[in-house]
């Protein structure tokens, strides 16, 4: 079996894209690397990539491209939707075949320490490669953001785990982490008002009494002047989207308001849809094999 591991970095750039482009093609020249998709949001100002391969080449695709959106992206001057802290803000691994979750860690450990060592940028372990329990949790991570960091990150405790206790003034701060597959799952409202977004997304979250595997947030879509629920699914086994979307739609309904439609951003789990459509369509005994792009895999 070929050891193959995912990784999905976010970037603080949505806007302009042909640093996108910068990026992304310094992830092409990495040799073993098979990128699978890349995607960008102007409101949010940030784009998601996804690419796989064998431990060591996805962690030098990885060290490539946080080298040249240090090099392009200026965070003292980033604005959006979308929290963040550094141009490259997150670099999650996701084991895929033949690479456990152990070894997903030590490549967040790894790239860490190097991103810290060549590139002067802060950086902070989360998820399942966190070194203390209260840096499990991005958000409680990335808490304040890169503004509220520039004083923070010298408080005790907030100290990363790699590089000094200063952010990067250009390149900001990364969290760099190992965890399951996470589904990014953005739902649409027919209201502007971004509290009622805000109030939803607290429903649903895990922090605030929701979903333990639920990040939530409420923001604002400039393009189409529409709020926004915008969800992190860590665990679609234990939350479903078909879960996720109908809780919105009951709590949308509270406020007067109703759901427009919804997108995934990035990749999704083949079988997180089949999910959806079992419940939807009320399918009675569906096995995954009757799914035809699976039998052709096997």
């Amino acid at each position: 079996m070929a050891k193959l591991g995912e990784c999905v970095p976010n970037f603080s750039e949505g806007r302009r894209p042909a640093v996108i482009e910068e990026i992304v093609g310094s992830i092409r020249t990495v040799q073993g690397i098979k990128l699978l998709d890349y995607s960008h949001d102007e409101s949010h100002n940030r784009s998601v990539v996804t690419f796989i391969g064998e431990p060591g080449p996805v962690k030098e695709a990885a060290f490539q491209a946080a080298q040249k959106a240090a090099a392009l992206i200026d965070m003292a001057k980033h604005e959006g939707g979308h929290p963040r802290m550094g141009a490259t803000d997150v670099i999650p691994f996701v084991p895929v075949s033949g690479v456990d979750m152990k070894e997903c860690v030590e490549m967040a450990q790894e790239l860490g320490r190097r991103l810290a060592e060549e590139l002067k940028i802060p950086v902070y372990l989360y998820e399942e490669a966190a070194t203390r329990p209260e840096r499990k949790n991005l958000s409680d991570v990335r808490r304040g953001q890169y503004e509220g960091l520039l004083e923070a990150i010298k408080e005790p405790g907030r100290e990363p785990d790699f590089g000094p206790a200063a952010v990067n003034p250009r390149a900001g701060v990364t969290a760099v982490g190992a965890r399951p597959p996470l589904i990014a799952y953005n739902i649409n409202l027919d209201t502007g008002d971004v509290e009622i977004a805000k109030k939803i997304a607290g429903a649903i979250r895990g922090s605030s009494g929701g979903f333990p595997s639920i990040k939530g947030l409420g923001i604002f879509i400039e393009e189409t002047g529409q709020a926004q629920v915008t969800i992190n699914v860590c665990d679609y086994r234990k939350v479903p989207l078909h879960r996720v979307f109908e809780l919105v739609k009951l709590e949308a309904a509270r406020y007067g308001v109703q759901v427009t439609d919804s997108e995934i951003v990035g990749l999704t789990p083949m079988e997180a849809l089949v999910d959806a459509a079992q419940f939807y369509l009320r399918l009675s005994g569906l096995e995954r094999g009757q799914v035809l792009e699976n039998r052709l895999l096997e």
